[in-house]
């Protein structure tokens, strides 16, 4: 089996990378370990940048997302019992849209299938060789048999447990870590959202977020300790620790109800540099993971796939490989900047076990100073929007 670009994993980012080459003639084979079950149905982020809706549009997928996402042009911050607002289409011209990490791969899966282009799942053992040099391949179990795919480049878009970034000499990679002492606890439920836009929440019993998928389907989250396991949290418990963390006119209006979903999330911060190795390039979780604090994880695996794309495109049609040269540090250079943000607003939402008087007072302070001073709500709105690629 040979094609000329191998994407290891089949989640959006793979997915959305296959389409974009797709549509400019390049060869694709998508290997995925799970089933497509599976994959659809991973609760994952649901918000998009702007950038992410363009590359959708641009990949000839963004029909459903331009009819059921829900736009939003500003986000509510709550804090010492009220709210403000950051208006992100006044300050940037730009906004966000509401549409689930799931809805987006699906609606990728069905432009696959479409142009009956492969996919193959239930992919084991799977092995990038040969990556430093100009004939890389791919082993992996496939069908009860192992199976051997040659390839022009492998894309790693298999998340931080895959085998891509393994496949990169440990003494050739550099990783950065930070872990936070506390996960996130969400529920979702079948009832209509608080508000129209999302509402952050810092508050002495710790954060919490009021998010949504549809009209009719609410997200939520509450700030809980990493030693929890949802069984800790039967639904009455995690609506009445809700309400003690939003301000008392969002508590009011809360429409409760049986949770269909509820899961603990680890917060971390991973970086691994370089992301490509020979003719192996990295996208996504298997070079760098964010909290999901300013919602950048999926959006910043999109930004990994514009570069890479844009790169490929021009090796195939113009012989150029300037782009692909220069892939690592163009997509690290963004994803840094990601990185701070999404460190910036988990420390300015968060309660920490270890902070004093003084660091309390400060995170109050700054959130003072962002509800009041429009420099600083441009600042976070250009971010939460979408830095540019």
């Amino acid at each position: 089996m040979r094609t000329q670009v191998a994407i290891i994993g089949g989640g959006p980012a793979g997915l959305l990378l296959a389409q974009l080459l797709h549509n400019h003639g390049i060869e694709t084979v998508v290997l995925e370990r799970r089933t497509r079950d599976y994959v659809l149905s991973r609760i994952r982020a649901g918000v998009l940048e702007t950038g992410f809706t363009d590359l959708m549009r641009e990949a000839g997928v963004g029909e459903r997302l331009d009819r059921e996402g829900i736009v939003h042009d500003g986000a509510k911050l709550a804090y010492q019992g009220g709210t403000f607002r950051i208006d992100f289409e006044r300050l940037t011209g730009r906004h966000v849209t509401v549409y689930g990490q799931t809805e987006v791969t699906r609606d990728l899966y069905q432009a696959r299938d479409a142009a009956s282009l492969p996919t193959l799942h239930g992919c084991s053992g799977v092995k990038p060789r040969d990556i430093d040099t100009g004939s890389p391949f791919i082993t992996f179990l496939h069908g009860g048999k192992m199976n051997r795919l040659d390839c022009d480049f492998i894309a790693g878009c298999d998340g931080f447990h895959g085998p891509s970034r393994q496949a990169i000499p440990e003494k050739a990679r550099t990783e950065h870590e930070k872990t936070y002492p506390f996960g996130w606890l969400g529920i979702l439920s079948e009832t209509p959202p608080v508000d129209d836009e999302l509402i952050y929440a810092n508050s002495p019993r710790g954060f919490a977020l009021c998010s949504m998928r549809n009209p009719n389907l609410s997200r939520y989250y509450v700030q809980c300790a990493l030693s929890d396991s949802p069984e800790d949290w039967p639904d009455d418990k995690v609506w009445d620790e809700l309400k003690r963390r939003v301000p008392e006119e969002v508590a009011e209006r809360l429409v409760t109800g049986p949770s269909i979903e509820k899961s603990i999330a680890p917060l971390r911060s991973f970086v691994c540099a370089p992301m490509r190795w020979g003719r192996l390039f990295l996208c996504g979780d298997a070079a760098h993971i964010v909290p999901p604090t300013g919602a950048k994880g999926l959006n910043t695996a999109a930004s990994d796939v514009h570069y890479l794309y844009r790169a490929l495109v021009r090796h195939y049609h113009d012989r150029d490989d300037d782009g692909l040269e220069r892939y690592s540090d163009t997509a690290l250079a963004r994803i840094w900047k990601t990185q701070r943000f999404s460190w910036w607003m988990t420390n300015l939402l968060h309660r920490f076990p270890d902070q004093s008087g003084f660091d309390l007072h400060v995170q109050q302070a700054e959130l003072a100073v962002l509800s009041e001073n429009e420099a600083a709500q441009t600042a976070l709105a250009e971010s939460y929007v979408g830095l540019p690629y």
